[in-house]
């Protein structure tokens, strides 16, 4: 038997693939989706929002973290069936697209693992570009090149249980933006809004109406 590109690669079983966590499929066969061949790399993407504080006479606005961006996976994954002339669209790609699809139970489309040796990411299928590239003479897709997308899916408790948003127990500074009020900040560091007393008292305030953007409040810890 001779050997292709085609069947070696094969013969090197593709561990990477994809994985529905939700909703919750007990079988294994719906629940993973085989790539053809382990991909040659893929991309991490993560950025964050930061905003400038005005601040009259600063050559350089003090930035204050705003929020996280959502991180992003991208990986091209090729699809090939010129070994065995299966219509690669039917055996590999509309597994893939489906995963675009809101599922009947969540309304909305499957949250996903890729996974390889390991799991990497979690997320839903934000974009898939297809290009078939190979055909049999009636016109049946042999080869496809997917360029596959990512977005991360994090729900916010599991956000908050990892990463708290404050912690009255350490002291702190807080830069004073447009349309802050000493409740709001007070929800924001202590996740109490009735504690503004303390960062009154704190700071000299007897005015709260005079707060003013682009002052650095000190933020004490809570007794």
């Amino acid at each position: 038997m001779s050997v292709t590109p085609v069947s070696f690669a094969r013969q090197r079983a593709a561990q990477a693939r994809l994985e529905i966590v939700r909703p919750v499929i007990a079988d294994e066969r719906q629940r993973r989706i085989p790539l053809r061949f382990n991909p040659t790399d893929y991309k991490l993407s993560k950025s964050n929002t930061f905003a400038e504080i005005t601040i009259p006479g600063l050559e350089t606005p003090p930035l204050q973290f705003v929020r996280g961006g959502t991180e992003t996976l991208s990986v091209q994954a090729l699809m090939d069936t010129s070994d065995t002339l299966e219509n690669v669209r039917t055996a590999y790609v509309d597994a893939l697209r489906n995963l675009m699809r809101p599922d009947s139970r969540e309304h909305a489309p499957p949250v996903v693992r890729f996974v390889w040796d390991q799991s990497v990411f979690t997320g839903v299928v934000e974009k898939l570009d297809v290009q078939y590239q190979m055909f049999r003479q009636d016109g049946v897709p042999l080869r496809a090149l997917l360029d596959l997308t990512l977005k991360e899916y994090r729900t916010a408790a599991a956000q908050t249980a990892r990463n708290p948003l404050s912690s009255p127990t350490v002291d702190k500074t807080y830069v004073v933006r447009r349309g802050d009020t000493l409740s709001s900040i007070s929800a924001a560091v202590y996740r109490r809004p009735d504690a503004w007393r303390e960062l009154a008292r704190a700071n000299g305030i007897s005015d709260p109406r005079e707060l003013r953007p682009g002052r650095v409040l000190s933020v004490p810890r809570l007794p």
